[in-house]
């Protein structure tokens, strides 16, 4: 085999119902996914988990928490992919023996990070997904959860560039904004390439991210280094700052930071919700009951009322009105774990079709998530269990495209 075309292997934690997988096999054949690990700590039954084994077999896969597997188990990698919570990072003074940090109890990145310093060979590039507000939180110290992260992906090695990317623009059928970066090892062409280029060509032009999704400067780029042992960041960075600094397009290297502000530049087909719809297809417990209707309609409507917390106290509340049904002729709305279910519910999607107002069936859902039709039926599994799997999933679009320039670059 050439040396163009060697495998990458890839390890996905978290990985849901696969939508990394998904997305990378079909940006190139190059992607071999070597090891998988799906755990969900709330849940007896490992529904998740099921649907992968499925629809990837169970071989390589684990369903442990990623906690408690030993690093010796996990099998060398290229590519490290995964979107992991949005949690507190913090982390707390060294141990005793100053050997190390202790970041909280349950926080997932900590699971990354340990595999990332475990390895001996550690993995030449890293994908990750998360939130956007990742890059603004926690609200006394906007940013810092983030600058905890980039700090430790730098004291192991890495460059990070990231991007806040809203799938529906760049054409894809629904509006989902979240933050994703790309992780380069020093050891890489990659890492070096970044090195010596001129940083704001990177992220405007020449950069993976800036490939994959172009974008138009809008304003402020600003370099700063980041300062300090994470120790440091946790107490102090940006303490008592109205504003972040990392704005939604930028990259670490070397303990620098270097962010601007972007917009996406893209010119090409854009795919609606109406274009999505099965219609003919959906059975009667996906319409809306007349009696019912009334409610729906007051918690999609505008409110502006009195209301009183359980001992008593009035306050006052007010919210703007959704729009109601929900527009077919643009990317939908985001779609969110609680989308199941036949209760009349503020934030879930309603259409009218030929047949009157309805919910969104779940192969609606795995559509507007670019997942093949029926990617999570399975026996044992309710509709509203798949509704909760889109909920959390990511648009499996970003991730091909992301796959193919990183595909490319590598």
């Amino acid at each position: 085999m050439s040396k163009a075309l060697d495998k990458i292997k890839v390890v996905e934690l978290f990985a849901g119902v696969g939508g990394f997988r998904l997305g990378l096999e079909a940006a190139s054949k190059r992607y071999n996914i070597v090891w998988s690990n799906q755990w969900e700590p709330a849940t007896k039954t490992q529904h998740a988990s099921m649907v992968y084994e499925a629809r990837f077999g169970k071989e390589n896969h684990s369903n442990e928490d990623i906690t408690q597997v030993p690093t010796n188990k996990i099998p060398p990698h290229d590519l490290l992919v995964g979107g992991f919570p949005c949690q507190d990072y913090s982390v707390a003074t060294t141990l005793s023996n100053a050997r190390g940090l202790i970041g909280k109890k349950g926080v997932l990145w900590w699971a990354i990070h340990k595999i990332l310093k475990e390895k001996k060979v550690k993995p030449k590039y890293l994908l990750l997904e998360n939130v956007d507000r990742l890059l603004k939180s926690p609200s006394g110290q906007r940013g810092r959860d983030f600058a905890v992260m980039l700090k430790s992906l730098d004291e192991l090695g890495y460059a990070v560039e990231w991007r806040i990317i809203n799938a529906a623009e760049y054409g894809m059928p629904q509006r989902r904004r979240r933050v994703f970066f790309l992780g380069y090892h020093k050891s890489t062409e990659l890492y070096k390439q970044l090195k010596a280029s001129d940083k704001l060509d990177w992220l405007m032009k020449t950069g993976t991210l800036s490939k994959a999704f172009p974008v138009t400067a809008v304003n402020g780029f600003e370099s700063f280094q980041l300062k300090g042992s994470l120790v440091d960041i946790t107490e102090n960075f940006n303490k008592n700052q109205k504003l972040s600094p990392f704005q939604n397009t930028g990259l670490l290297i070397e303990g620098a930071i270097h962010t601007i502000k972007t917009d996406p530049n893209y010119k090409g087909k854009r795919t609606v919700l109406g274009d999505l719809l099965q219609n003919g297809e959906v059975t009667k417990e996906y319409f809306i009951n007349e009696k019912d209707l009334a409610k729906w309609k007051y918690l999609k409507g505008s409110k502006n009322e009195v209301r009183k917390t359980a001992d008593n106290f009035e306050y006052s509340y007010s919210e703007g009105a959704m729009v109601f049904p929900d527009a077919l002729d643009n990317a939908s709305r985001t779609i969110i774990t609680a989308e199941g279910g036949n209760s009349p519910s503020r934030f879930k999607h309603v259409v009218n079709s030929d047949r009157g107002l309805r919910r969104l069936t779940p192969v609606e859902l795995e559509r507007l998530n670019m997942f093949p039709d029926n990617h999570t039926k399975l026996e044992g599994i309710t509709d509203t269990k798949r509704a909760f799997f889109m909920g959390n999933a990511l648009v499996v679009g970003i991730i091909e495209q992301l796959g193919k320039t990183l595909a490319k670059a590598i």
